[in-house]
């Protein structure tokens, strides 16, 4: 049975509940809007139930550790099909097993959801570094990223700890979505009309500061002074640093 869904976690809980209800053993999860039809297959359209997906929610809390059940969340942002799959096999199996599933990686579930994690968590990890603010001439600074996973509902708390007395703005280009922070409050914002908007294009709509675009070239020239051509590892800076990032760094911008 192909289970057809929204994309969403609310949805991806509703499918378990949906699993329950009516009994189905085995069970595809696919999003609507990548499904291809399969005329041997038979599919079931899931309507996204706020309710259903909150009783999922808490009934797994009876399972599982908090975190455990956040490893679920981490890894539903990788946006894979693969990784959807194994999130709601071992959601469906956590409702009837009385030991610790997601510790046994001889299951090919645990380490997809563990591999998963691991991706996940390296890019979030990445985005705090890489995270570059610049500012707008009406004082809020903002960072235009575009992320291999959907990071932002990960870092935004780090970002809200880090900058608590500044008004800052994080955009995902790629998703069109983004977080806004006004000292007070985090909520979440969208700007561009379009799903896919180029990042050098994203940028150039909001006019920065003057004092940003001297900060900008005294911190472009500090980074060119203090590099020694003679001890240049291209490769070992490539490493730790990404090309895929340096659309994000200022000192990797020309003067």
């Amino acid at each position: 049975m192909n289970y057809l869904f929204d994309g969403s976690f609310q949805g991806l809980l509703t499918c378990v509940f949906e699993a329950f209800e009516f009994k189905d053993v085995s069970v595809r999860i696919c999003e609507e809007q990548s499904y291809s039809a399969d005329m041997f297959s038979q599919t079931r359209t899931i309507i996204t139930n706020q309710t259903k997906a909150e009783r999922i929610w808490k009934g797994l809390s009876k399972h599982l550790k908090k975190s455990e059940i956040r490893s679920f969340y981490s890894a539903y942002l990788s946006e894979d099909a693969q990784a959807y799959q194994a999130i709601f096999n071992l959601m469906v199996r956590g409702f009837s097993t009385s030991f610790n599933l997601l510790h046994d990686y001889g299951d090919n579930d645990v380490m997809t959801l563990s591999q998963t994690l691991k991706k996940v968590g390296r890019e979030q990890h990445r985005m705090k570094a890489f995270v570059r603010f610049q500012k707008s001439n009406d004082g809020l600074y903002f960072s235009m990223v575009d992320p291999d996973f959907n990071v932002l509902p990960l870092i935004i708390a780090f970002f809200k700890n880090r900058y608590a007395d500044q008004r800052w703005m994080i955009y995902d280009v790629r998703r069109n979505y983004g977080f806004m922070y006004d000292k007070t409050k985090v909520f979440e914002i969208q700007l561009f009309e379009h799903t896919q908007v180029n990042l050098s294009i994203a940028l150039e709509t909001i006019e920065l500061d003057d004092s940003e675009l001297k900060y900008q070239r005294l911190w472009k020239q500090y980074f060119k002074s203090t590099n020694i051509e003679a001890r240049k590892n291209t490769k070992l800076h490539i490493q730790h640093v990404p090309k895929r990032y340096w659309k994000y760094l200022i000192e990797k911008q020309s003067l």
